[in-house]
């Protein structure tokens, strides 16, 4: 099976190794320092429990020097989603599946979903709608990605814990392709979850990441002390609530209050957020799919936003100050 992985960042890079091993014939679109190791050294995984893994992959800057796949592994930045739109079409054939593992609200969240919403663009996600024509939503299969890793350098990837992966077509069917895709992960050694609707399982992640982000990039906070502060916390969950009014207006009801995630928050430990790594490392952070789009889908909903607006604005500002939005 032809796979290529959009983004050899650190999940990119973590299902990359993990479906070579698995005996994909794998290609890798990279850039700059991080291609550059790939050619050279390969793509390499520090597993969780000590266990290392190395695997020689095909890598170009160039998507037109692998044609046409499989399998792509949408695994960006949502910034660096425009970019990936206006390369990606050699990868795709009429039956190549686009697997978009990427956090936050994506630019087809509407597509087969969305009750009265449905067929709506997001504008925070694709502005102009060049994302949703250039890889068009018959390609898509969702994924929501639970794990945490890290990158040690350019090509190698660090697993600090996790395995999970929940995918599902955008419409919420079983198709034949969905079930192909589940079993091929089963076999590089995920844990699959074959979702009802993934729209659902992307707005539950972010019902909790849109708050510890952007908290955690500004304060330089793990997300324990985060927690373990009693008026951000109180602010986290102000937002939290504004974010359940929205999902229960365009059809994901959640049946938990915000203390309920901070429980499953506080079993992860003291971990840095990947808006935080982001930082630190320089990088672009991606506000808009985790929080613009919230403040989007309010307007939309007609769902008043004010502690989100307060988390967007200076989120936002510090990101641009600091050159990284």
């Amino acid at each position: 099976m032809k796979v290529c992985i959009y983004g050899a960042g650190a999940i990119g890079g973590w299902m990359g190794v993990k479906l070579a091993q698995a005996g994909c014939d794998l290609s890798v679109v990279a850039r700059g320092a991080t291609l550059q190791a790939l050619q050279r050294d390969g793509l390499r995984l520090q597993q969780q429990g000590g266990e290392a893994a190395s695997v020689k992959v095909r890598a170009s800057a160039s998507p037109a020097d692998f044609g046409v796949q499989d399998l792509v592994i949408v695994a960006v930045k949502a910034p660096a989603m425009a970019e990936v739109a206006k390369a990606i079409a050699p990868l795709l054939g009429p039956n190549t599946v686009v697997l978009t593992a990427m956090n936050g609200v994506p630019w087809w969240f509407f597509e087969g979903f969305g009750g009265r919403y449905a067929g709506t663009r997001l504008k925070s996600v694709d502005a102009d709608g060049s994302i949703a024509q250039a890889v068009p939503a018959k390609h898509i299969i969702g994924c929501v990605v639970h794990a945490s890793c890290s990158l040690d350098g350019p090509g190698q990837v660090r697993q600090h814990f996790g395995n999970k992966l929940i995918i599902g077509e955008p419409s919420g069917e079983k198709t034949a392709r969905v079930r192909e895709l589940a079993a091929l992960l089963e076999k590089a050694g995920f844990e699959v979850v074959l979702s009802d609707q993934i729209q659902k399982d992307a707005w539950y992640k972010l019902w909790g990441n849109m708050t510890m982000n952007p908290i955690s990039a500004i304060t330089g906070a793990t997300t324990d002390r985060v927690l373990d502060d009693e008026l951000v916390r109180g602010f986290i969950h102000s937002v939290m609530l504004e974010a359940k009014e929205i999902g229960g207006r365009i059809g994901i009801p959640i049946d938990q209050v915000p203390e309920d995630r901070h429980v499953v928050t506080r079993k992860l430990g003291a971990f840095k957020t990947s808006m935080l790594q982001d930082v630190e490392a320089g990088k672009t952070v991606e506000l808009d799919a985790l929080v613009t789009v919230v403040k989007e889908l309010g307007e939309l909903t007609a769902v008043p936003t004010p502690f989100t607006d307060a988390l967007l604005g200076l989120a936002r500002l510090h990101a641009k100050v600091r050159g990284l939005y």
